[in-house]
């Protein structure tokens, strides 16, 4: 099959991905093969690639938002039938017994093994799935408006509970790629205001076209105070200037698993006053379910820069620099 691996990570104007031919995978027990339709573009497989975060595996594809038809069903898989349009997602697998797991924070599993990191993605032809963390997907969106959703839409959810946005509450939103486009559209429907820092211009433009209160440049000031924030860029230096637009008893969810390092916080400017910061880490099964039936409800509808798989080098590239407005997607 044809496939992208990371050969050599580092800048991605240095060629870290490598187009290669790689057997065909074939689906281990409780596990399903499917023909990839669609693979979202996440910025962790930008991380992956340079080498932000470390490579688990040598020559790893990466990919982890998969939608596609199985066409193999390995030993004692039966929750899917070949033929069915399925997703797989970041979350690849947790133990099942460790206290994490047992009490329903199955995210936070020290065993937790990851899709494109410590398995083969979708920046393929052909991509295996554990069943039991893979999903159905919604009749009403295609295959290319499914793949954002299933990273970029659920840990974005995530990242929107945890910032524990009040009902009709006054959100920031700090950078407006994939995710952050996403939970705009989530949080706008449900009688949110949206404000949007971020500095690309086109990508401001898009959020006032969703429905956003404002849209300003990243460090400038949103036009009220905010009861809730979510940190999506990879900048360390925003988490001050995010924490000082909060409103007293204000939340500042982090939601990327890379970010540069955070510079010295003043606590009487930044977090007193009852200000909360927090990260976000992965996603649970149940936050994948509950997001992707809302999804379908509110209609959540990603902007998407179709690609063809022989161009993900261009994709991430354009994804490092600022290129992209919402999600790219690679269609093989």
């Amino acid at each position: 099959m044809r496939a992208w691996v990371v050969d050599h990570p580092g800048p991605v104007d240095r060629g870290p991905l490598l187009s290669a031919e790689l057997p065909d995978p074939r689906p281990g027990p409780g596990e399903v093969r499917v023909r990839v339709a669609a693979c979202g573009v996440c910025r962790t497989d930008l991380h992956l690639a340079e080498g932000d975060l470390p490579p688990h595996r040598p020559r790893t594809v990466p990919g982890h938002e998969i939608v596609g038809v199985v066409d193999e069903v390995g030993p004692g898989a039966g929750r899917f039938a070949v033929g069915d349009r399925i997703g797989g997602a970041w979350l690849r697998g947790t133990c099942g017994r460790c206290r994490w797991c047992r009490s329903g924070r199955e995210n936070l599993c020290p065993y937790a093994t990851f899709t494109g990191w410590d398995a083969d993605g979708g920046y393929a032809e052909l991509a295996v799935v554990p069943e039991a963390y893979a999903y159905r997907l919604p009749s009403g969106l295609d295959d290319v408006e499914a793949a954002p959703l299933l990273c970029a839409g659920i840990v974005g959810y995530r990242a929107l509970k945890r910032a524990e946005l009040p009902p009709g509450g006054r959100l920031g939103l700090y950078g407006f790629g994939a995710s952050a486009h996403l939970v705009a559209q989530v949080a706008i429907a449900q009688g949110a205001m949206v404000h949007v820092l971020t500095r690309s211009a086109a990508a401001r433009a898009l959020a006032l076209e969703l429905g956003a209160a404002s849209a300003g440049p990243a460090d400038a000031a949103p036009p009220e105070p905010l009861d809730s924030a979510v940190l999506f860029a990879p900048v360390g230096e925003l988490v001050p200037v995010a924490l000082r637009a909060l409103d007293q008893g204000g939340t500042l969810a982090v939601a990327g698993i890379y970010l540069s390092d955070v510079p010295r916080l003043v606590y009487a400017e930044e977090l007193f006053r009852e200000k909360q910061l927090r990260s976000v880490t992965a996603n649970t099964r149940a936050d994948g379910e509950e997001f992707l039936r809302l999804a379908a409800t509110l209609g959540v509808r990603p902007t998407v820069s179709l690609r063809p798989l022989g161009e993900a080098d261009r994709a991430l590239a354009d994804l490092a620099a600022d290129r992209l407005i919402g999600a790219a997607v690679l269609v093989p």
